[in-house]
């Protein structure tokens, strides 16, 4: 918890406003009982109701400047909380900009999810509470104890009874029900989880027919919540008997005491009354520390979470200093010695990979599932880092510049293209922000989709759905591909990027590729042989190894691995 204080200072005026609010409410709540005790007392003694309304309307008075500094700190309270929570939620969502693909994994989109939004949540109502009630209860604690003992000492023995067996009540409460809230915590994590997979995996569920399975699924999740939360529920139903027992037996101990000194004349009645107003104080306070405590392991266990995503340092960072700057003309790929391997992987996926692709050529790469090919290509934008020998563009070490220059020289087409929500337009401008509307069509129609997107009602204002639910795939892979068009990078990445098209596509979308990219440098990754087969150059992987290189008339020839590979889709004649 001390660790996310630091959210705080930036703020620190509003939680000043709101302590100070907070003290001069206290004051007035511990000031009302003595201005009311004299008011009946005085009153009583003078019979004069002009005094009696002068000190009411002082009591009112004192009432309402209290209300007006509780709802003034409530608002300020509530403000900062929310301030820092905010301030939480952007850190967090810039750290995970810098994560590497490594940080993602290890964590998972559906968990920082969960913890920049519930985890979130759960601390900014920690905080609240903990504005009101644990600032608030110590001062009322302190300030009622020291009017009591003013007011009467002999009266005040009442309290050393009841006020140690409330707080052992409380502290017992917190022993049965903190692992039940850490529990409650896990099973809400594992719901969440449930739901999510659900959602994004109904097609699957439903072409293999596991409703039902999946059903059973969610509530045994959702029952093992219940079951927990009802436990504790129950703890506290259970519990709350007992508590209001001990307040009001104090409460009858103070008035049958009270009263019989009232009526020994050796206590006024407006003492008596103020005496009760302090002993509530004084136990109602007990319990709301008490109450604060057994919260606070519910929030610490989303304190971890999102400590975890805060600390986390990304592997891949730019230079500390001395960043080499890229030249602004085109640029080629070279791989020297490449190793790669994932983290904690017992082998790595490439293994002494080197080859270059220059500017003005395409290069195709080609292997089997599991060979490294989309690793491959995922170390050029520096996605990942090599494990051994380096990786250049234009001559220079991707490690030794920064990744934003790196990125800005390069146009990826993923093998699974991702579609935002937003219209075709807004989609197709991520590649090149500003970009003309004369742009987008010419990117548009360079990726072979500008018939079918004018096609679509409203045609470039058309809206997308999540994740282009409304749209086949081989439409989001020519959005995709228009995206890196109108981006006129100087080296294009296409991971497999073409695997939904048609032949007729395919051809057309290749025959506009050769004049969007007559100089620049272009690798693609594709398991189609027409696709690759006119590229100027072919790197045949096998196991992360480089099994041949060269054209593709020239590998049918000397490598078996690609004979191998074209055999699978052409005919001998074809092949010939």
């Amino acid at each position: 918890m001390t660790k996310l204080a630091r959210f705080l200072k930036p703020h620190s005026r509003g939680a000043f406003f709101a302590v100070a609010l907070l003290f001069l409410q206290s004051m007035t709540d511990l000031i009302i009982p003595t201005i009311m005790s004299g008011i009946v007392d005085d009153g009583m003694i003078k019979a004069d109701s002009a005094y009696i309304y002068k000190f009411g309307a002082l009591m009112l008075v004192v009432a309402l400047f209290g209300a007006a500094c509780s709802f003034s700190s409530a608002f300020f309270s509530s403000k900062t909380t929310a301030a820092v929570c905010r301030d939480l939620r952007e850190t967090i969502f810039k750290k995970t900009e810098k994560y590497s693909l490594d940080e993602f994994g290890r964590i998972g989109a559906s968990s920082l999810i969960t913890r920049v939004t519930n985890d979130i949540t759960q601390l900014q109502a920690l905080a609240t509470i903990l504005f009101r009630f644990v600032l608030l209860s110590p001062l009322m604690f302190i300030g009622g104890v020291a009017m009591a003992l003013t007011r009467d000492i002999g009266l005040s023995k009442v309290l050393y009874v009841s006020a140690p067996v409330l707080a052992l009540a409380m502290v017992a409460l917190a022993k049965f029900i903190t692992p039940l809230f850490d529990s409650m915590q896990k099973n809400a994590d594992r719901l969440n989880l449930v739901v999510r997979e659900s959602l994004t995996g109904m097609r699957v569920i439903r072409a293999f027919n596991k409703i039902e399975r999946d059903a059973e699924k969610f509530s045994k999740a959702s029952g093992d919540l219940m079951r927990v939360t009802v436990k504790s529920a129950r703890i506290m139903a259970a519990m709350q008997p007992f508590l209001v027992l001990i307040l009001n037996g104090a409460i009858m101990s103070i008035i049958w005491i009270g009263g019989n000194r009232v009526n020994d004349g050796t206590m006024q009645v407006g003492e008596m009354m103020a005496f009760l107003q302090y002993a509530g104080l004084i136990l109602s306070s007990i319990i709301m520390i008490a109450m604060v405590f057994i919260i606070i392991p519910r929030a610490r266990v989303s304190a971890v979470r999102v400590l975890e995503a805060l600390e986390m340092e990304p592997n891949i960072s730019d230079p500390p200093s001395n960043a080499k700057i890229l030249d602004s003309g085109a640029a080629g790929v070279e791989f020297k010695n490449v190793t790669f391997g994932y983290p904690n992987a017992e082998t790595p996926v490439l293994k002494n990979v080197s080859f270059t692709a220059d500017p003005g050529e395409t290069t195709a790469i080609v292997g089997g599932v599991g060979s490294g090919k989309s690793a491959l290509l995922n170390l050029i934008p520096r996605l990942h880092d090599v494990t051994e020998g380096s990786a250049l563009v234009g001559g220079v070490d991707t490690r030794e510049t920064r990744q934003s220059d790196l990125r800005e020289k390069i146009g990826f087409v993923t093998q699974t293209p991702v579609i935002f929500s937003g219209t075709v337009a807004e989609n197709i401008r991520i590649g090149k922000k500003g970009a003309s509307d004369e742009e987008v069509e010419q990117a548009a129609a360079a990726a072979q989709a500008l018939e079918f997107i004018k096609a679509m009602p409203g045609g470039f204002d058309a809206d997308m759905a999540q994740g282009g639910a409304n749209i086949s795939g081989g439409q989001k892979q020519r959005i995709a591909i228009a995206r890196a068009f109108i981006r006129k990078p100087e080296i294009y990445l296409f991971d497999d990027c073409f695997s939904a098209l048609d032949v007729k596509t395919d051809s057309d979308l290749r025959a506009a590729l050769k004049k969007e990219t007559a100089d620049k440098t272009v690798i693609i990754v594709s398991q189609r042989v027409s696709t690759i087969k006119d590229a100027d150059k072919i790197i045949v992987l096998d196991e992360g190894k480089i099994a041949g290189v060269g054209r593709h008339k020239e590998l049918l020839a000397s490598c078996d691995v690609y004979r191998s590979f074209v055999s699978s889709q052409l005919s001998e004649e074809e092949m010939s």
